[in-house]
């Protein structure tokens, strides 16, 4: 894989970060796209806003100016959102799914012409176990994750002519920043924590390593012939049922 060229989003933190370490280890250019983009050589830090198109077109082609192009795009940036339907106004739905859902199609645009360009191009989303288990409190965090896990499909089939793999990963509950913060709100961390990894057959939370490994696999040589497929990494949650 020595010589691919990938950005990840959402790269300077969480499963971003231990993405891009993966696969600069494995022998990748990486740029990592993030608000605040400090990450450690060999990475590229760019500062980027999947908000912001204007922002998004200039990170990408500073990378692919930087690499001489583009293989691999990993749209990782995301938010969360806790709640019922009731508990989320209208501009907080349009501002999480500007990030969960539009970030992904503004990143994934702007690297088109790249990806057409490349011998081994592919696209991998961070999608989530909330696009296909009814999970409490997660309304709208669900409802942008069930569109990734489409949008993923579509991409898949309007780009695989092109020779553009599309595919995402399906993380359960990951011991992530984004999630200690979570736990941190609780009322109860320890109980909230437990109860969390309880609900994971595996009974313990998805490390970033190992949705970074699942991520490297479907951004790799190895996945040539996978696409249009979502990967779950969450220690068995979606698919089985366990006896207590």
């Amino acid at each position: 894989m020595t010589g691919l060229r990938a950005i990840v989003t959402g790269g300077a933190s969480g499963i971003g970060l231990a993405t891009a370490n993966l696969l600069a280890q494995r022998g990748y250019q990486v740029a990592a796209l993030d608000l605040n983009p400090e990450v450690p050589a060999p990475l590229l830090g760019i500062r980027c806003d999947v908000t912001e198109d204007a922002s998004v077109r200039a990170a990408v082609a500073e990378a692919a100016a930087a690499f001489g192009g583009l293989d691999v795009v990993v749209n990782n940036a995301g938010i969360g959102a806790q709640g019922t339907i009731e508990d989320n106004d209208d501009a907080e739905w349009a501002r999480v799914f500007d990030v969960n859902v539009q970030g992904m199609v503004r990143v994934s645009r702007a690297a088109l012409p790249y990806l057409r360009e490349s011998q081994h191009a592919a696209i991998v989303n961070t999608c989530s176990i909330a696009a296909t288990a009814g999970l409490p409190q997660r309304a709208l965090y669900s409802a942008t994750k069930g569109a990734v896990q489409s949008l993923t499909l579509a991409m898949a089939a309007d780009h695989l002519g092109e020779g553009i793999r599309v595919n995402c990963v399906n993380p359960g509950t990951a011991d992530t920043p984004w999630v200690g913060r979570l736990l941190g709100k609780a009322d109860d961390p320890e109980a909230e924590r437990a109860a969390l990894e309880a609900r994971q057959p595996s009974g313990r939370l998805v490390s970033a390593d190992e949705i970074a490994d699942a991520i490297a696999y479907l951004a790799g040589p190895g996945a040539s012939a996978t696409t249009g497929v979502a990967l779950a990494v969450d220690g068995g949650m979606q698919g089985l049922r366990l006896r207590k």
